[in-house]
């Protein structure tokens, strides 16, 4: 199945490579130009070391380094000289790439975005993070969904961003959306640990989805991201796990979207993300097909409350230095002010 981390590659198979960047010092703009020569110079390592990859994916923060910094003079944009970087490395490497970049955002705080870009140097995917990680997290939440894409061999792919992948609704989107591979890139640091490996595997079985997840490694003088690239099969079986933290190694596998599909029309036993919406046909015809869940509901209708919201004692990001925010979400800063 895995094909020894895609030596063998197979006619369906699609070859992917998580790199363990490590983790930098960003601080003003010659270090982001530094950091964006850097990460185009592993894109070629990843051509080289292993002709047969189709998708090399970096982590989150590769770009721009655990700092939390909201600086103007360090944000990206689509269209400024790191991304167009990455671009060119893609086409001249004739792989895909998936890019982490704090895109600046001139409404609000910053938004912590990934971008998938295809063989050719196009930009075939571009994701605001929609959880950030609060309360340590200044970012701006994400505004653009869970987009899925075709990539190589005609996969669908979905990425998410680190804390996303803690709430089970992300990857059940993403599947739900037809992603067959989702992404997850991260700059986890050690205490995350057992929750990274079992969350990456359950969101795998639980929506018969391939996950590739990537964290940053090594220190950057004060935290220790842990360097942990995971990919995970539908059936949650892991196929590689660099769980060394050697910054800058690349973990590779070969996984298989044609049997994800497979799985998801053949399976019965446990083929959840088609029973979510199909509850006990067998006793039902098509089986039931409401809303039983009172969570999803009240979200919708915007009455989400817990039974013990009043005490919840982290409500804003004070406890990490950052001043408590005064406008509402959809609110752009200039409207806040006024």
């Amino acid at each position: 199945m895995n094909g020894l981390g895609g030596l063998n590659k197979s006619p369906d198979g699609v070859v992917i490579g998580l790199v363990h960047l490590q983790l930098p010092v960003v601080e003003t703009p010659a270090d982001l130009a530094a950091q964006t020569d850097r990460i185009v110079s592993m894109v070629g390592k990843a051509r080289r070391g292993l002709p047969t990859m189709d998708l090399v994916v970096f982590p989150e923060y590769a770009l721009h380094g655990l700092s939390m910094s909201t600086r103007p003079e360090i944000m990206c944009s689509l269209d400024g000289p790191e991304v167009a970087a990455f671009r060119r490395a893609c086409a001249e490497q004739d792989i895909w790439g998936c890019f982490s970049i704090m895109e600046e955002n001139p409404g609000g705080n910053p938004y912590n975005a990934g971008i998938i870009i295809d063989n050719t140097g196009e930009l075939a995917l571009h994701y605001r993070k929609l959880h950030p990680w609060v309360p340590v997290e200044p970012w701006e939440p994400g505004n653009l969904g869970v987009p899925v894409i075709t990539g190589p061999k005609g996969a669908r792919i979905g990425l998410i961003i680190c804390h996303d992948g803690m709430f089970p609704e992300m990857a059940r989107e993403a599947a739900y959306r037809g992603g067959e591979i989702m992404l997850r890139t991260a700059g986890y640091t050690a205490p995350i640990r057992e929750s990274w490996r079992f969350t990456n595997q359950a969101n795998a079985f639980c929506n018969l989805m391939v996950t590739a997840s990537v964290c940053m490694c090594g220190s950057d003088g004060t935290f220790d991201s842990m360097g942990e690239g995971m990919i995970v099969n539908f059936d949650g079986t892991i196929l590689a796990h660099g769980a060394g933290g050697r910054p800058d190694e690349i973990i590779t596998a070969e996984v298989r979207p044609d049997l994800v599909r497979e799985a998801r029309i053949h399976w019965g036993v446990e083929n959840n993300i088609y029973q979510l919406g199909h509850r006990g046909y067998v006793a039902v015809k098509g089986g039931a097909q409401d809303c039983p869940y009172s969570y999803m509901t009240d979200l919708v209708a915007g009455r989400y409350r817990l039974p013990w919201e009043d005490a919840v004692k982290e409500t804003d990001g004070a406890s990490c230095g950052f001043p408590a925010p005064e406008r509402f979400h959809g609110e752009k800063a200039t409207e806040a002010a006024e």
